[in-house]
């Protein structure tokens, strides 16, 4: 967030316009404490109502500082966090570096009442101090990487909480979602070296003046131990555990549609809420279905629905069916698909189903109503109006904002998802990553967006452009192709604790910021939002060719660039040693087949032979399908158990719901020319998988460049994953190195 001397005056005004049109000009009702901001985690029927007390959210950020004026020479400078930034990433420099470079570091200060309400890092060196109200003892002072990563850890008090579920619930990823009030002030200072490594992302709540706040204290993680508990609970389990403000029954939902044809699926008279919404689509190619059929959720008889998007894109998901849970959305492995986001009306509801495809489908479900007193000042009608930009050129020479949400009017932003396909041909993220690019938002009269981020995943609340799949329950990448984030990928994040309220307008923009041009392109998005009677944005009609159907680039070839630069690929059918094996045809796998491997009794063996060209030092890399039927195989070199990048030497290609491509990549080591052997022994599959196969897609051998990590790379904060690189691995050492720390859970591949 942009900061100068002169930053805080136009804060306040900002401030005093947006409290001046929230329709509370005086905040009422009890404190702001810990356990109500806790509470707040999982109130999804609060987000339907303009907040009370009111409150603006910032973000502060280490953005690279030169991105000063909007749609300027500098605005899309990417030096954000590795160090050694034309500008400090920094609110202000409070004390010059020494001889040992160690300076000391504004990151915030702000003038309450407010509450901190989220913190994010890829990787951070130093130390914090935290202090609230001005007083003499900092309630934080340890490393940064402690605070930014497992801030409640720091706290005795914290032994009270279920640690089980603490790990995937408030800690999200590289994100921690813990909220901290105070009364009057919160200042927050980081003491480290500006050449080494500090990304940093913080959001805090700033309240209208006189707004009642208690300020945290560490006791107030036994005070409210109960609460926390619960709520982690909540979070953990969704759609086990979050409370239904409903005591009615379901509203069934059932209606086929022909093609080219509408159906009424639902409608209800109001005063009313649907709590909980329950679709399931089935039709003869379900992934084309989901996209080709239009959901239109309409209130109150407005003549244009204010939800507008393709089944399956709406629950966050898409594109398929990608089985994930997270606070607002369930995808089941069976296809049905939940939503929780509460949805008031005044008077009426009417859902309607386009297909705009060339089958038939039938959708099924329900909607759960609940009881709503419509609030002429407060309530607000849930937005979800679905866009898409299809044969977009992804170029770092020609860096572009997305829009993602242009509304005028009063609400309040709740959440984003990102829609990819991306057809860059390097299998490995340092190269084909496409989210180098920083998330801008303003909120009403902001001319300095008050949310400017340092990358598309960080953002998403992960980093490094990691290909994994995972679901928390604000953030989430329920899908990602691969090889590296190749393919379709989807992202998604909800602002449940940390909403954008804005009175008059919002923008909210996404840089698209790859690696290397990149033509062919699809980016669909939705920003979720709940509006007032009277809103407006800038959505157009959804046209046929939006809903085109898309399939990757067929016939694929991989290039060796980027972090695969140096390197030669062999397709794995053509170094086979003794041995033809069928074959599985899809435009996922590179030459558009990939070879299957059906062993039938632990031990048994596939050689595939490796041609290396000269002396030198070389990484073996091999690419390979992770499916419902994948088997276990232990790696070998030249008939030695090989250890690889990830630790151990054995693979499980098993993943219960999906089919993606990963990297395995054998430790770098020095090789004589001529053929090696790369050895696969079977080692049993998961239980249930009654014919396990291996689908080994291509291998590749990478010379390693003996020079120094100089780079001239083009995009500072990504820089060292193409530095002798072919995944993000050396970035995530470098992390590992700092403070070792158990892997957030919640990854499946």
């Amino acid at each position: 967030m942009r900061r100068r001397e002169t930053g805080w005056l136009f804060a306040l005004i900002s401030l005093l316009v947006l409290f001046a049109g929230c329709g509370t000009p005086a905040p009422s009702g009890a404190a702001v404490t810990t356990g109500s901001l806790y509470e707040e985690m999982i109130d999804m029927p609060g987000l339907a109502e303009f907040p009370d007390p009111a409150y603006k959210t910032v973000q502060f950020s280490s953005y690279d500082r030169r991105s000063i004026l909007p749609g300027g020479p500098e605005w899309f400078a990417n030096s954000d966090g590795f160090g050694r930034e034309p500008v400090p990433g920094f609110e202000a420099v409070l004390s010059e570096p020494g001889e040992d470079g160690i300076g000391q570091y504004l990151v915030a200060d702000v003038e309450g009442p407010g509450a901190l309400v989220r913190l994010w890092t890829a990787a951070i060196e130093g130390t914090v101090q935290l202090w609230l109200d001005g007083q003499d003892v900092p309630v934080f002072d340890g490393t940064a990487d402690d605070f930014f990563h497992r801030y409640l850890d720091a706290y005795d008090q914290s032994a009270s909480l279920d640690r089980d579920l603490l790990e995937r619930t408030l800690y999200q990823r590289d994100a921690v979602y813990a909220p901290v009030p105070f009364a009057r002030r919160l200042r927050l200072v980081w003491t480290g070296n500006l050449e080494q490594v500090h990304f940093y992302q913080l959001e805090v709540r700033k309240y209208a003046p006189g707004t009642r706040v208690e300020t945290f204290s560490p006791d107030d993680i036994d005070t409210y131990s109960e609460t926390i508990n619960r709520v982690i609970a909540a979070l953990a389990d969704p759609d086990a555990n979050m409370p239904l403000s409903s005591e009615g029954a379901p509203v069934p939902i059932a209606i086929e549609i022909a093609p080219g044809e509408s159906g009424e699926a639902l409608v209800l008279e109001g005063p009313a809420a649907v709590h909980r919404l329950e679709l399931k689509l089935e039709a003869a190619d379900i992934d084309k279905a989901l996209r080709q059929t239009l959901l239109n959720i309409t209130f109150d008889g407005y003549p244009w629905g204010q939800v507008q998007s393709p089944l399956g894109d709406f629950f966050g998901a898409a594109p398929g069916i990608n089985p994930d849970q997270s606070l607002p959305f369930t995808v089941q492995p069976d296809g049905t698909m939940i939503s929780r986001f509460v949805m008031p009306f005044e008077r009426s509801m009417r859902i309607r189903l386009d297909n705009a495809g060339d089958q038939a489908v039938v959708v099924t479900g329900s909607a759960l109503p609940m009881d709503y007193d419509w609030d002429a000042e407060r309530s607000m009608y849930f937005r979800a109006r679905w866009r898409v930009d299809h044969e977009l050129i992804a170029d770092p020479q020609a860096v572009q904002d997305l829009p993602f949400l242009l509304a005028h009017g009063q609400g309040v932003y709740v959440g984003t998802t990102s829609i990819l396909l991306n057809p860059n041909p390097i299998p490995t993220p340092g190269g084909n990553w496409w989210g180098e690019g920083d998330e801008k938002v303003f909120v009403d009269d902001d001319a300095q967006p008050s949310l400017f981020g340092t990358g598309s995943e960080d953002y998403y609340n992960y980093s490094w452009s990691s290909p994994d799949i995972f679901a928390f329950p604000y953030c989430g990448q329920p899908r990602n192709d691969g090889p590296g984030n190749r393919g379709f990928v989807t992202n998604y994040r909800w602002h449940v604790l940390d909403p954008l309220p804005f009175t008059d307008k919002i923008g909210f923009y996404m840089e698209l910021y790859s690696h290397e041009r990149t033509p062919g392109f699809s980016y669909a998005r939705i920003g979720y939002h709940y509006g007032r009677p009277g809103m407006t944005d800038d959505h157009v009609a959804i046209m046929p060719d939006d809903l085109r159907e898309l399939r990757l680039p067929e016939g694929w070839s991989p290039a060796a660039r980027g972090g695969a630069r140096n390197s030669v690929f062999h397709p794995t059918e053509e170094k086979l040693v003794g041995a033809r094996l069928p074959a599985q045809s899809g435009r996922l796998f590179a030459g558009g087949s990939l070879p299957i491997w059906r062993p039938r009794t632990p031990g048994d063996t596939l050689q595939i032979s490796v041609p290396v060209p000269a002396d030198g030092e070389y990484r073996i890399h091999f690419v390979a399908r992770l499916d419902p039927q994948g088997g276990m195989a232990q790696v070998r070199w030249d008939g030695e158990p090989a250890n690889l990048r990830s630790g151990g030497s054995t693979i499980d290609l098993y993943r219960p719901h999906r089919t993606l491509l990963r990297n395995f990549t054998l430790e770098q080591r020095q090789l004589a020319a001529g053929t090696h052997t790369l050895e696969l022994v079977f080692d049993g599959a998961a239980e249930g998988v009654e014919m396990p196969e291996l689908g080994i897609d291509f291998v590749w051998v990478q010379k390693i460049e003996q020079r120094q990590a100089k780079t001239s790379c083009s995009v500072p904060s990504h820089c060292l994953l193409s530095v002798g690189s072919a995944s993000p691995g050396v970035a995530l050492r470098r992390r590992t190195r700092m403070r070792e720390r158990p892997r957030v859970p919640g990854s499946s591949a």
